[in-house]
């Protein structure tokens, strides 16, 4: 059986993996048909092809972060104790919020002026449309509302286990959680953690199905799907951390769960449509099975790269250590890249598989290079967890990582 330290080297590749899917994500939407309504530009070559990765990853992808996220977040507070807990999340999750914003911001500004001029013929539109307010109802998060989301949750974990310690000193409820955990997380897991994931989709007012949990990037109060999805995600994350010997289960379970994946992912897209949909869900038991399948199919591509991880990437890599420790600077500062490439590859008549393989070389070419000369080995480095002062290698590692 794995120990602890391999465990967590194939844990902290796969938080990598998901970060830099995003960035494949992004960069993608340029290119997928009806792009226009969603996105900075459209390019003239749109891929369905790209429509079904992207539909795919978007299932899972920030589930997977956040299951993550819960288990490293538990895995800090039993080492660093409660202050310490709050004192690294402050430096290694409320810093970058605070300090990456209005740079991202910036960028994505100026990528979307640049955009508009020049499908205006080198100037400013006569009219453009309204900004945000900046208001609690109406902020621009961008990307990085996923740092907002875990603040929200590193919060109501703590509440919660302040709680828990006062109503029940004498941890009676212990067994009780670990055996609710073991049946969690038993062969039945992706219909199980599916279940409050679709009952919140399905009553998320103006849900379009096609795009699964909306994005809750555009005001400080989350949408209720995504609060009740993704806190489920840091939820079983926490669960996991608890009883460490769950994981052996999900190295068991891996192709059952991917063959899942695999089927409930076919079937919504048979459901769906291979291309953006904008039919915003009426009720129908249609839009049950939607909301249905995008849980199941979320959950099953979740659990089954959790247990691809760590039953093929538990060994030491340095390579792979590497990518991790550069995945969240890269994260943070992409999207105003990626905009601005698309922007300028919008001015070239190149097939989609051509322009999309390259901005997305370019775009991890710069950000890791960047990553080598600005961030590993100053201040930045520190902050966001990429440099190698630790006692613990794999340990360390994972609890300063951004989830």
């Amino acid at each position: 059986m794995p120990t602890a330290p391999e465990r967590l080297h194939g844990l902290d590749a796969v938080r990598g993996f998901a970060l830099l899917l995003g960035i494949a994500l992004h960069a993608s939407m340029a290119y997928l048909p009806g792009a226009q309504y969603f996105w900075i530009v459209a390019d003239a070559d749109p891929s369905t092809a790209l429509a079904v990765g992207f539909h795919t990853i978007h299932l899972f992808r920030m589930t997977l972060f956040f299951v993550l996220a819960g288990f490293f977040a538990r895995l800090a507070l039993e080492r660093r104790g409660t202050t310490g807990f709050v004192r690294d999340r402050a430096k290694r999750i409320v810093l970058p919020l605070l300090l990456f914003w209005p740079i991202v911001m910036t960028g994505i500004v100026a990528a979307l002026v640049w955009g508009a001029m020049l499908a205006n013929g080198g100037v400013m539109p006569a009219q453009s449309p309204p900004g945000p307010a900046f208001t609690p109802d109406d902020f621009p998060l961008a990307h990085l509302w996923f740092l907002y989301l875990l603040v929200l949750f590193y919060i109501a974990a703590l509440a919660l286990r302040s709680l828990a310690t006062l109503l029940d000193r004498r941890a009676a409820s212990a067994a009780w959680i670990d055996r609710a955990a073991r049946v969690l997380f038993g062969p039945v897991a992706p219909l199980l953690l599916a279940l409050p994931v679709a009952a919140a989709l399905f009553a998320q007012p103006g849900w379009l199905p096609w795009f699964g949990i909306p994005t809750p990037d555009q005001s400080l109060y989350p949408n209720r799907a995504a609060l009740v999805g993704y806190g489920v995600a840091f939820g079983a994350g926490w669960l996991l951390q608890r009883q460490r010997g769950l994981l052996d289960g999900l190295q068991r379970h891996w192709p059952w769960m991917l063959g899942l994946a695999l089927g409930s992912t076919a079937a919504g897209l048979w459901l769906l449509g291979l291309q953006p949909n904008f039919s915003v869900a009426a009720g129908s038991r249609t839009d049950l099975l939607s909301a249905l399948l995008s849980g199941l199919a979320g959950w099953s591509w979740t659990l089954a790269l959790l247990g691809l991880g760590l039953r093929f990437l538990s060994g030491a890599s340095a390579a792979r250590r590497y990518l991790a420790d550069a995945s969240y600077w890269m994260y943070l500062m992409h999207v105003p890249l990626v905009m601005a490439l698309q922007v300028a590859f919008s001015r070239v008549a190149w097939p989609w598989y051509v322009e999309m393989p390259l901005l997305l070389g370019l775009v991890v070419a710069l950000l890791l290079g960047t990553y080598a000369l600005l961030v590993r080995r100053t201040w930045l480095g520190a902050m966001l967890g990429g440099t190698r002062r630790r006692r613990d290698a794999d340990v360390s590692r994972a609890t300063a990582s951004a989830g």
